[in-house]
Formats: structure tokens, sequence, C-alpha cells
């Protein structure tokens, strides 16, 4: 009779399958923390049973995914690249950024829709400065701007006119509206601000990492950029419904009910935005600065039985 006991593992297959399992991992703590929040968080509120339940189990999961990386030897996200403080920093800013810019598109387009009347080839063109103008920045000029004055440096105006961009958002009437007036400044605003801060965000993000994790590093401040969206734009969608849906229970008109929601996501968004500014002064160090420091922390690792 055959044996049914699967072979080992091999050496080349064990990676792979770590990968596999660390991703399965990852994957599913953000797929349980979107879900807890549009789901149970938006159905029955923040504090309710499933709400707390699910987003715990969403905490086991990463946790869970930590612990594997640090102990496989082959692990999908090695943690030493959390060394550096600008790869942290700037992830964090990517987290935080993009959670506040994300939101401001889907709302934003609801608010055209619902607000204003437009329809989705209208609103299309709407958004269209942004993208603009974030293009040109980023392609022709934000480069030379980065090699004059510095990434660091650089990342501050962007965040800036991001977050000018939302306030500016925050404060669209629900009535009488006019793009030119109300609209079209914060495309420009908020195209210029993604124009110079992403790209010199992606700079920072990869100044402090070594040949070894150079890919690595791309991929994970690509990565950090999606689950800021996904979680930003859970949060802003959820905490605008339940605020239209508390204002129309108080009987207020429904353009008004759901103008006061968005103005309550865009709040929230600049909030983020502001933080990920903080965040940036904090944790962020410039290009030379980090590159100075990167040997004095090599030569701290030198085994000391070399200075023998």
């Amino acid at each position: 009779m055959p044996s049914t006991v699967p072979p080992p593992l091999s050496r080349s297959t064990a990676p792979a399958v770590t990968a596999l399992t660390a991703g399965h991992g990852i994957a599913g703590a953000m797929m349980l923390a979107v879900y807890t929040i549009v789901g149970p968080a938006a159905q029955h509120g923040w504090l309710a049973a499933a709400t707390l339940g699910l987003g715990a189990g969403a905490l086991v999961l990463l946790a869970g995914f930590v612990v594997r990386q640090k102990t496989a030897r082959h692990p999908l996200m090695p943690l030493r690249i959390f060394a550096s403080r600008n790869v942290t920093g700037s992830n964090l800013v990517q987290v935080l950024g993009t959670a506040g810019m994300f939101g401001m598109f889907f709302l934003g387009s609801l608010y055209l829709r619902q607000i204003m009347g437009y329809d989705p080839l209208q609103i299309g063109l709407a958004f269209l400065p942004v993208a603009v103008v974030m293009g040109a920045l980023s392609v022709r000029y934000t480069d030379r701007l980065v090699m004059r004055f510095g990434a660091r440096t650089l990342l501050f105006p962007g965040l800036g006119l991001i977050a000018a961009g939302l306030a500016l958002f925050a404060l669209v009437p629900a009535h009488g509206a006019a793009y030119l007036v109300h609209v079209f400044p914060v495309t420009v605003l908020i195209g210029a601000g993604a124009g110079l801060s992403f790209p010199a965000l992606m700079t920072l993000a990869m100044s402090s990492a070594t040949p070894q994790d150079a890919g690595l590093a791309s991929g994970l401040v690509n990565t950090t950029a999606q689950i800021g969206g996904a979680l930003g734009l859970a949060v802003l969608a959820t905490v605008s419904a339940s605020r239209t849906n508390a204002l129309i229970a108080q009987h207020r008109p429904t353009a008004v009910a759901l103008t006061e929601g968005y103005h309550l996501a865009f709040w929230i968004a600049f909030g983020l935005v502001v933080t990920a500014a903080a965040v940036a002064a904090a944790l962020l160090r410039p290009q030379r600065a980090a590159a100075t420091a990167e040997p004095e922390q090599a030569r701290e690792l030198v085994p000391a039985i070399q200075a023998d």
C-alpha cells in the first residue's frame, strides 16, 4: 500500500510557502479591517460587540503576520527595513496622506452627483485638473525642485497644498455651488500638492534602502498607499454616511444632510494630512543626514571580534 505521507518541503519551495502564508495573513487582516469599518461599524456603531470583535480579529492577524516575519527563515517582508527612520516615516506618511486623498475623490464625486447634479462624464472632467497638474509637476518640475531643495523640504509644501484643498472642499455649500468657484480651486491645490509631495516621498522612502532592499522598499511604499487609501475611504465614507443619516433623522433637508456629511469627512481627511506632515517632521531626515547615518549604523553592527 503506497504511503500517503506528503514529502517534506524542499529548500526551494520553503520560501514560496512562507511568502504565500504571510500574504494570506496580511491580506486577510486588511480585508477584515475594511469589512469591519463598512459593515458592523456603519450599521451598529464603533463600540458594538461585532465591531470590536472583528477589529480585534484583524489586529490578531496583523500581529501574527509580524511575528511570522520575525521568525521566518525567508520572510516575505524582512523587518530590518523598518530600522531606517526614513523608510518607516515615509510609509506612515504615505498611509495617512493617501487615506485623506482617496476619500476626497469618492466623496467629492458624490457631492458633484448628488448636490450639483453632474453626470458621470462631467464628474470625470471636473477632476481632470488634478491629473493634469499632478502629472505636469511630477514629470517636469518636481525632480528639479528635489535636487535643489531636497525631498524632505519639498514634502511639506506639497502636504500643505493637499490640506488646503481638503479644507476648501469642506466649505462647499449645499445650494448654489459653482464649479469654478468651489471645486476647480480644490482640484488645482490637490493636484499641485500630490505632484510635489508623492515623488518627494518616494525619494525619501528609497534614500536609506540598501541595494539588497531596494525592491522591497519600493514595493512597500506602493503597498502602504493602497492600504491607506482602502482604510481611509472606508472610514471617511462610513463617517459621512453616519452623519448624513443622523441629520436626516432630525428632519434636515436631504441636500443639507448630505453636504454636512461630506464636510465632516473632508475635515477628517484634512486632519489626516496634517498628521502626515507632523509625522514627516518628527521622523524624516534630509537625504544627506540619512546617508551619513547609515554607515554609522553599519559600523555598529560589525562583530566585536573584528576589533580584536
